[in-house]
């Protein structure tokens, strides 16, 4: 039986692969059209999926599947390229640090769940963490982009929760259930997208090979692996693997980029992984009855 480390590890690629979304959109991808980047990282993969697993929903699973798509896709994505194009990378990636938080919010509310002080305190640290590592004095908040940023980690911090609460129905396979959602996502996104940013752009070769990049490897694989975690996994935990996008951003620009690390962004990094363990692990056992 497969264990939880290797569950965790599996959901950790998830946002290892995000963490490249950055640099994709800002290096390969033709400026000025979030929502259509959007839609082809979510519908060819859903399609894509729907077609290789020719499974699809039934029952309230048709309307449950619509609304996990557009949480978890069809707004997540134009609210993610957005803040991608309009914000710094590190001030997008703050801003997004902070779905853990929410999540944690929302799993008193909805699911139900006890109140957890050490799971929150550890988000906070990873936001904390975060924050160190990507912002500098350069940063910049243009509105629009920080209410994209912070509508991005709450829509998917919905998504994630609702996940959790409802499950994966039995026999659909992991694949199946994000082919659903990404194909509702998409869905939704088409018309969103012609009417916002009407015929879409000229696509080379480079271009071609960031979509491909984002649909394939950080459309498809990524979801099926994460939401497998999410019904797996305590969605807490699992929403704080979040963390690791903005680090391997912050990484990805050293090496890409030729962006540099001071003793402050390596502070932070430890941080952000002290509390990606932390919340991987139950309040110690003497303080469990104040902090759980």
């Amino acid at each position: 039986m497969e264990s939880t480390l290797s569950r965790t590890a599996l959901a950790a690629f998830a946002p290892v692969v995000w963490g490249s979304t950055y640099v994709v959109t800002t290096e390969l991808l033709p400026a000025g059209h979030p929502l259509f980047a959007g839609l082809l990282r979510a519908l060819p993969a859903g399609l894509v999926a729907l077609a290789f697993t020719r499974t699809l929903p039934s029952g309230a699973w048709w309307w449950r599947a619509a609304v996990l798509g557009v949480l978890n896709i069809g707004l997540f994505f134009p609210f993610l390229f957005i803040a991608a194009e309009r914000l710094p990378g590190g001030v997008a990636a703050t801003l997004g640090a902070a779905q853990p938080l929410v999540v944690a919010l929302l799993a008193v509310g909805v699911l139900k769940e006890s109140p957890s002080a050490w799971r929150f305190a550890w988000g906070v640290v990873g936001v904390v963490g975060v924050g160190l590592v990507v912002l500098g004095p350069a940063a910049g908040f243009d509105l629009v982009g920080v209410l994209a940023g912070l509508g991005g980690a709450a829509t998917m911090a919905l998504g994630v929760t609702l996940t959790k609460k409802w499950g994966r129905p039995a026999g659909a396979s992991p694949t199946a259930f994000a082919g659903w959602q990404l194909t509702a996502g998409g869905l939704f996104l088409v018309p969103v997208t012609f009417v916002f940013e009407g015929a879409p752009p000229a696509i080379g070769l480079t271009a071609l090979a960031g979509y491909v990049w984002l649909g394939g490897v950080g459309g498809l694989l990524a979801y099926v692996l994460w939401f497998r975690a999410i019904t797996t996994l305590p969605v807490t935990s699992v929403s704080v693997l979040g963390l690791l996008s903005p680090m391997v951003a912050a990484v990805l620009g050293v090496v890409v980029l030729g962006q540099t690390l001071g003793p402050v962004q390596l502070t932070g990094f430890a941080l952000a992984l002290a509390a990606i363990v932390a919340s991987q692990r139950p309040a110690p056992v003497l303080a469990r009855g104040v902090l759980q």
